[in-house]
């Protein structure tokens, strides 16, 4: 046991004990919670523009007689950002559009039957809505990793909202990004009431068919209750990082990696399961060490000490097993031949392979999305992609002799069921001079 982490000698048990408290620990939806959001929903369904104003002065102390953000405001915005961060997003918004861009879809037809045609057809929404954190969570990243896949996607019309700014040039970054990912509406409204104008509409808002990005636990409640009005990305929980190293990987990549993702909140997961117990006290000093340094500091001990950890494992086969079963929001491999591992991997959000691979390089500028699944959802859940905005409707295209060489099989099948109308539509159709 260190001050800063606990080390665990896998055993069989210690380390599954620890793997539930994780599965624990973003907690059960909390019924107060539930209760506000329903009242803030019903009163923004009924009163528009209205609720939403006055919770901008409720929540924010904000006054917004004009919620949407005018394209003058946005460019002075972009103006007043740094040269270098503008280089920087833009490099980025490069990257990330590089990598999606291999995953535009089209649709198919299969025409090989006589007088059958059967295809798909692929669309982009009509309208999605995109939620952006304001205040010490304003991720300027998390714009172009939502609204460029969306564009890809060929998403109509992208609206982002994102809490009233308390003070100037508080949304300057988010709204550079905005400007550079091509978003084409912004307004300045944030929590429950946000979702909620996104998934009803309002008479500024328009209503639309998905809503992606983070926010609190009210922005994910709402989303949830929303859910089937509108489609949703996923409920996003604690970030987590979980790294799998073997006696060549360097302590202090170690420790730092760790860290960064211990400083998001309190409830961030990091575990670190490697093969070699010096490995395992090294990385724990250089924790202690280098967080002394840090401007986040009380989170990361906070998060480190109740939901941090070192297993020391028999066997990088082992850790690997471990790192599926906890299915992880991002996976460091720090072992030799990282990349021949690869194929083991079965459960993660994002993996980062090698020693120069830092979980940051996703979060900020590769060019891979960094809304992932977490809580173990990697198991059935990818990360947000052009898919996202995607949606797929089929056709069919029957002549009528093709019908009729179908027709006793559907008759068949129908009147299995019941379903004597079902069999009368095809068999009417026998009847044709």
């Amino acid at each position: 046991m260190t001050d800063i982490i606990k080390i665990i000698k896998a055993d069989g048990k210690a380390e599954l004990e620890l793997f539930e408290l994780l599965s624990q620990r973003a907690g059960e939806t909390d019924a107060a919670v539930t209760a506000a959001v329903n009242d803030i929903i019903a009163d923004v369904r009924k009163n528009g523009d209205a609720a939403l104003m006055a919770y901008n002065l409720k929540f924010d102390g904000v006054e917004t007689p004009d919620l949407e953000i005018s394209r003058e405001e946005i460019e002075a915005c972009t103006k007043r950002c740094g040269p270098e961060l503008i280089v920087a997003l833009k490099r980025a918004a490069a990257n990330i559009t590089c990598y999606h861009e291999r995953q535009a879809q089209t649709g198919y037809e299969d025409n090989e039957r006589p007088g059958i045609r059967l295809g798909s057809v692929v669309r982009g929404l009509e309208k999605a809505g995109l939620y952006v954190p304001g205040g010490t969570a304003a991720y300027p990243s998390s714009v172009l990793m939502n609204a460029i896949p969306a564009k890809i996607a060929g998403v109509g019309e992208l609206i982002m909202i994102t809490p009233p700014a308390k003070t100037e040039g508080a949304l300057d970054a988010i709204l550079a990004a905005a400007d550079i990912a091509g978003v084409d509406r912004v307004f300045q409204v944030g929590g429950a009431q946000g979702v909620a104008a996104l998934a009803y509409g309002t008479e500024s808002i328009p209503r639309v068919d998905k809503i992606v990005g983070p926010g609190n636990i009210y922005v994910a409640t709402a989303k949830r209750q929303v859910f089937g009005t509108v489609d949703i990305d996923m409920i996003a929980g604690p970030s987590e990082i979980l790294i799998v190293a073997d006696g060549t990987a360097n302590p202090a990549y170690l420790a730092a990696d760790l860290m960064s993702q211990a400083e998001h909140d309190v409830l961030a997961s990091s575990i670190l399961i490697c093969t070699d117990m010096a490995i395992a006290k090294a990385t724990a000093a250089e924790l202690e060490r280098q967080c002394a340094k840090l401007k986040r500091q009380d989170i990361i001990r906070q998060a480190l000490k109740d939901y941090g950890a070192i297993i020391v494992a028999d066997s990088v086969d082992k850790a690997i097993k471990y790192a599926n079963l906890l299915a992880p929001e991002h996976l460091e491999l720090c072992v030799e031949n990282a990349r021949g591992r690869l194929g083991e991997i079965k459960n993660a959000g994002s993996v980062f392979l090698g020693n120069y691979s830092p979980e940051p390089l996703g979060d900020y500028y590769a060019g891979t999305n960094h809304v992932l699944p977490t809580g173990g959802s990697a198991r059935f859940f990818s990360p947000l992609s052009v898919d996202t905005f995607l949606k797929k409707m089929s056709y069919i295209e029957y002549s009528r002799k093709a019908l009729l060489a179908a027709a006793t099989d559907v008759e068949l099948m129908a009147a299995a069921e019941g379903l004597t109308a079902h069999e009368q539509a095809v068999a009417i159709r026998r009847m044709e001079e």
